[in-house]
């Protein structure tokens, strides 16, 4: 039988009440970082380059979000050939790409993107796995792609990312669609999936036993997480995601968790009236950060260069809404301090530590800029 997870948590309801803003939201006054760096251009000329990576010779893979992949090397651009198809509508198409671990023995490439492939109209959410001979993709592997497809525009996520014990996470968004899929676990969408890296069902997975469940998925009640990363040190898979008006969130990936999504929110609907009264419930979980108003996060990078002192060991997001990067200063899994760095650089799209070091962040409309300490 069908567990209605839903219903459990509303079983539950009783032993607990919802918690203050004041009591989670770990709220800290916004400081300008006083500018020690210079900004330098990388890549020029780009419209949306959402994801980016590294390929071992230093070169970078640009995915822009209308469907071209981008290689970057010795200053030329090279469009590459026989990428998929991608449905490119509202906040769909071309999305992340990461390097398998093991890249150098295997050369596996990741893409999330939208999709159109199958029965409906529209598109969703699928991840594929290729490599890279010349010019153009070759091998390329479908490992999972989302149903149904749909004609919205919202919420496709999506950001990769693996762990130390070489398993592949991946998000989906809840396409817009909030009170049908996030907290249905026998449904796409609104989820954190984990796959092994030939896009098998890891047996642990948690709802791999639940009849009719998706058994990719790892957590649900997500709303849009379009940032993921893992911590250098403890190896936690860490995302963060958008709310609605207020609400952004930062959270970190637990197997089989429930992350709320609309039962619980610290947002309201963009028109201004509220959708739910809870922001907390016994057997979700509560974010150890949120933002209130949105910052409208995209992209997520822990600071693991020694070039940056003062910054180690803390968290950058992008913010598309006002422009910059923030850096969360942590102490442990807690948020003691926020600094704005990059002030009206423009719509962060992406932030990621490169190979040689230093903090490379994506620009919608210009391009690829790096921050060089003085």
């Amino acid at each position: 039988m069908k567990i209605n997870f839903l219903l459990l948590s509303l079983l539950f309801v009783f032993t607990g009440c919802p918690k203050t803003k004041e009591a989670v939201a770990q709220k800290h006054a916004l400081e300008t970082e006083q500018r020690s760096y210079q900004i330098e251009t990388v890549v020029s000329n780009l419209s949306n380059p959402w994801g980016m990576t590294w390929l071992p010779d230093g070169s970078m893979l640009i995915t822009e979000k209308s469907g071209a992949l981008i290689h970057f090397k010795d200053e030329i651009k090279t469009e590459l050939k026989n990428v998929p198809d991608v449905y490119n509508r509202g906040q769909g198409g071309l999305l992340d790409i990461e390097l398998h671990p093991n890249y150098s023995e295997n050369g596996w490439i990741y893409i999330t993107y939208a999709s159109s492939e199958g029965d409906e109209d529209g598109g969703n959410t699928a991840l594929i796995r290729c490599k890279l001979e010349g010019d153009s993709l070759t091998q390329i592997e479908t490992l999972y792609k989302a149903t149904p497809n749909t004609t919205r525009g919202q919420h496709f996520g999506s950001r990769i990312e693996f762990d130390n014990d070489g398993y592949l996470y991946f998000s989906i968004g809840e396409r817009g669609d909030r009170d049908v899929n996030p907290q249905d676990i026998t449904r796409d969408c609104g989820k954190i999936y984990r796959l092994n890296d030939d896009g098998s069902i890891p047996t642990d997975n948690p709802f791999v036993n639940e009849p009719n469940a998706k058994k990719a998925i790892f957590t649900f009640g997500n709303r849009n997480p379009q940032g993921m990363a893992k911590h250098p040190i403890t190896g936690e898979i860490w995302i963060h995601e958008h709310g609605p008006k207020g609400g952004d969130e930062v959270n970190i990936i637990k197997k089989g968790a429930n992350y709320g999504w609309p039962v619980i929110s610290y947002g309201i609907n963009y028109s201004g009236t509220k959708f739910t009264d809870e922001t907390s419930r016994p057997g979700m979980e509560d974010p150890i950060h949120y933002w209130d108003p949105s910052i409208a996060p995209c992209g997520m990078a822990f600071v693991t260069s020694d070039k940056y002192p003062k910054w180690k060991g803390g968290l950058l997001i992008g913010s598309l809404k006002f422009n910059y990067v923030e850096l969360l200063k942590l102490d442990g899994d807690k948020v003691i301090g926020r600094k704005k760095i990059a002030e009206d650089i423009g719509r962060v799209r992406n932030v990621k530590m490169g190979p040689d070091g230093y903090i490379y962040i994506a620009i919608e409309g210009q391009g690829i800029v790096k921050i060089i300490p003085n």
